[in-house]
């Protein structure tokens, strides 16, 4: 291992004097980095003074300006004030203003901070350690963050590295990250892959943290975390293999470690925060905490079985009450009671009972305010010249979303109509929905609308949907009725069924294990979520009507059988479940698609779900890596001729500057 720190903490050192003797003369645009003249004191200085450190010097051999500093620059381990950068002359001053802990490996770690003054190009990965004791901290530890759900690379993750001995392993829940600062910070590159440097030979509790605050700290809800278990010695670890990414610009690895990159939830207090009332029929509860475990509501004036509960989240912590009562009869002030669930001052769950008054007063908006003054003047216009003056009809405030007047019906999805109220009467015989025939024969075709299993005021409109002709679906004046006794002026719908043959079949041939069900969902190229199969296991499975074009799979393993994917818990030590993308036996995981054709596939689970080492995770990466540059080479061929010239004059000068890096780190394996 000290073989791969000597090679990484010279790697600034030794590519600034590649690119010393690569500077260009003239001809495509400036694409170096500055270059360290002199350091002040000298880098890997030993015994420096815990108080009082002074000034730390690092000159270029250019003009340097800083940029992102809150998000690029940190250090290792974390100080309580953060050291100040500012620029002089050639160079950026650093000044240390923490007390330091003594015995103590420090890294400041610039990221892409420090870019010439010009072109902005960043000097990547640039590093500058000190030890305020006699030797400065050598092992070496790599590995790679990614966002569980999506599957692909998390970038920019700070990983945390906590000595084993130094923080309590309580097996009932874990809080390391809560009540310990890390010994050692590492990052993330773009690609993932983090080299953690400095660590001593010892064995750590490791996690990773994404910190989109930039504020060192790890705030649930918030920031992506990752965990795994037991504890690692990089003294233990298996050697791996680093090198030097002359596109991206930084020193990467093969993997040592790897997280599973989830948003866990953080602990809420259970109350209720707020109540209000903005519709006459409606009234709206918010909950402190999700699932709130009410066990009786009542009011003064309205039976209970004239309440309707519609959660609108899917946690419960937002829940709308609908009143389905005559709006004669519903008093201004609701005034009730609710009892349920509530934590303490010890955050203990008790009942409590808690008054509910809810309030509502029509108010009158502006243009309202504005119609009824017009009204008013035609009204005394008209008397005025004695002519009989009707008032014209209002618009009707039923409301619906949804269902659109014309369109195409895909016949596995039906129709979908959302409300503004929930219903109190729907008569599905009143509905009328006819085919016209292409020979213009007109046929009654069977029709009837279903509640949303999960959503209360979302119906779906079913029917034997069949290719050809026209259908016309007719809802009649009054044929439904909602809680606020609003009910619906005549619809007039016209459709007809997507044609099959304009779209790609998808079949799959799924090998399943055990009784474990599957997520499959397909995705469009660009990542977005088409279709779906829940309770998936062996057989085979079918996606109909697939647009043309990319498409990819994911496929989750759906531990709890609960037909979605589910993160994790990081006190609990819960990972969250497994989600991967689909790759086939020659490594593609994009597939294309035309009309009228059928893709076939074949899913063996046991494969796709196969332990994650270092070796496949490996080649995982390097499968990826090669796609993206292939992707990158498509990209450059598709550009104007000029901009090629550059970019291979560029790439030329790069490779050559960087040739005998790649050369060197290619001897350490």
């Amino acid at each position: 291992m000290l073989r791969f720190m000597a090679a990484l903490l010279f790697v600034p050192g030794f590519l600034i004097r590649c690119a010393s003797m690569m500077t260009p003369t003239g001809g495509p645009r400036d694409s170096l980095p500055p270059v360290i003249v002199s350091m002040v004191p000298d880098n890997f200085v030993t015994n420096c003074p815990t108080t009082n450190f002074g000034k730390i010097y690092i000159e270029f051999d250019e003009f340097v300006q800083l940029k992102d500093q809150q998000k690029e620059f940190f250090t290792s381990p974390q100080m309580k004030k953060k050291p100040t950068l500012t620029l002089r002359g050639r160079g950026v001053v650093i000044q240390v203003r923490d007390t330091l802990a003594p015995n103590t490996t420090y890294a400041l770690n610039f990221g892409s901070t420090i870019c010439d003054n010009n072109e902005g190009n960043p000097l990547h990965s640039m590093r500058y350690v000190f030890s305020t004791g006699p030797t400065i901290d050598s092992m070496l530890m790599s590995g790679y963050t990614a966002d569980s759900y999506k599957a692909d690379s998390a970038s920019k993750s700070f990983i945390w590295f906590f000595p084993a001995d130094s923080v309590e392993d309580v097996a009932e829940y874990d809080s390391t990250i809560f009540k310990y600062q890390p010994a050692v910070i590492a990052r993330a590159e773009n690609n993932g892959i983090f080299i953690a440097q400095n660590l001593k030979p010892i064995a750590y509790r490791v996690y990773a943290v994404q910190d989109k605050n930039d504020n060192q700290m790890y705030e649930p809800e918030t920031d992506q975390v990752g965990f795994i278990e037991g504890t690692y010695n990089p003294a233990d670890m298996p050697d791996f293999a680093l090198w030097y990414d002359s596109l991206r610009h930084y020193v990467t690895a093969e993997p040592q470690l790897y997280f599973r990159m989830f948003t866990d939830r953080a602990f809420r207090r259970q109350l209720l925060s707020q109540s209000e009332r903005p519709a006459q029929h409606k009234a709206m509860l918010y909950f402190g905490a999700a699932n709130p475990r009410i066990t009786r509501l009542q009011f003064d004036s309205i039976p209970s079985d004239r309440v309707i509960v519609d959660p609108q989240t899917s946690g419960r912590d937002t829940i709308a009450l609908w009143f389905n009562v005559p709006s004669d009869m519903l008093p201004d002030t609701i005034k009730g009671e609710i009892s349920y669930f509530k934590h303490d001052t010890l955050n203990r769950l008790q009942e409590v009972t808690e008054p509910l008054k809810l309030s509502w007063k029509f108010v009158e908006t502006k243009e309202q305010e504005r119609e009824r003054e017009k009204l008013e003047r035609e009204r005394r216009k008209a008397e005025a010249a004695g002519e009989e003056w009707k008032e014209p009809k209002k618009e009707n405030p039923f409301k619906y979303s949804g269902l659109s007047a014309t369109g195409e019906v895909n016949p596995e999805n039906h129709l979908v109509v959302d409300f503004d109220y929930p219903l109190t009467r729907l008569d599905s015989s009143q509905l009328l929905l006819t085919h016209t025939l292409e020979d213009q024969t007109i046929v009654d075709v069977p029709v009837r609308m279903v509640r949303d299993t999960g959503m209360l005021r979302r119906w779906h409109i079913r029917a034997d949907w069949q290719k050809g002709g026209q259908y016309t679906l007719t809802i009649p004046e009054g044929a439904i009725t909602d809680v606020a006794g609003q009910s619906n002026d005549s619809i007039i719908c016209k459709y007809t069924v997507l044609d099959p043959e304009k779209f790609a079949t998808v079949l799959i041939h799924v090998k399943g294990r055990d009784q474990t069900k599957y997520i499959v969902q397909l995705l469009d190229g660009s990542g977005a979520l088409k279709q779906e199969k829940r309770d998936v296991t062996s057989g085979d499975l079918r996606f109909n009507y697939v647009p043309a074009g990319d498409i990819r799979f994911r496929v989750i393993e759906d531990v709890n059988g609960n037909g979605r994917w589910d993160t994790g818990d990081l006190v609990a030590r819960r990972q969250p479940e497994r989600a991967e993308m689909f790759v086939n036996d020659q490594g593609e995981d994009t597939f294309a698609t035309k009309a009228n054709w059928e893709v076939e596939f074949t899913m063996d689970m046991s494969r796709i779900f196969a332990p994650v080492t270092m070796k496949s995770l490996s080649q995982l990466l390097d499968k990826r890596e090669m796609q993206r540059i292939q992707r990158e080479m498509e990209k450059r061929a598709q550009e104007k001729p000029n901009q090629n010239r550059n970019n291979q004059s560029q790439q030329q000068n790069t490779g050559s500057m960087f040739n005998s890096a790649g050369n060197m780190f290619n001897t350490f394996r």
